[in-house]
């Protein structure tokens, strides 16, 4: 499980199959209301206010992006709090827990990941060009480089090699490819792993 911030009211939570697995927990059982995902809830709640600081007092809304191969990155935007639906003489009259969850599952049919230094993305190309593909498209969207691939071009044995690799040098994306065709720049349409390693060389 790894959780970063991406604003003051706003953290993106990374959960792998395994974190899911360990925790007996069906990728289907996300967005239902069972015990083991309330428990998880709770426990990434915890370590976001040890690691971030991040009180989740309040309503939230919380998106659970669903990705090929990977696992599931969820997102978790803190509302404002109404002190005076629970009265104003102090926290001891305020309810342990204030989940007021508001949820939305999404599925991705694609695997992105973004790069933020372009040596390592042509470095990850590298290898990957060499064990597994010359495919993919990237583009440049928010200061960022993203390589897009199309899972259904995958045997699972590619698309669990292509996840592993991807996942060492960069960070999966929620970003779809609509939203990379309409506001990101189209660096190489087609082929970028292959493009990449012709053009630029590997650090040494």
């Amino acid at each position: 499980m790894r959780i970063e911030r991406l604003s003051q009211d706003k953290i993106r939570i990374f959960l792998t199959f395994d974190d899911l697995s360990e925790r007996g927990i069906q990728k289907e059982d996300m967005w239902q209301e069972v015990p083991k995902v309330h428990d998880l809830f709770t426990e990434m709640m915890d370590q976001a206010y040890s690691e971030l600081g991040f009180d989740a007092t309040g309503p939230l809304a919380v998106e659970v992006f669903a990705l090929p191969a990977q696992g599931m990155v969820v997102i978790v935007t803190r509302g404002k709090y109404d002190h005076q639906q629970y009265g104003a003489s102090g926290e001891e009259e305020l309810p342990e827990e204030i989940y007021e969850m508001e949820v939305t599952l999404e599925q991705s049919d694609s695997v992105v990941y973004a790069f933020h230094d372009f040596e390592v993305l042509v470095e990850a190309a590298h290898v990957l060009n060499g064990n597994i593909t010359s495919q993919g498209k990237l583009y440049s969207y928010n200061n960022k480089w993203y390589l897009y691939f199309d899972p259904k071009e995958f045997d699972d044995a590619a698309l669990a090699g292509l996840v592993a690799v991807l996942a060492e040098f960069a960070e999966s994306s929620p970003v779809t490819e609509a939203v990379l065709d309409e506001y990101g720049k189209t660096v190489m349409a087609s082929d970028a792993v292959g493009t990449l390693c012709t053009h630029f060389k590997r650090q040494q």
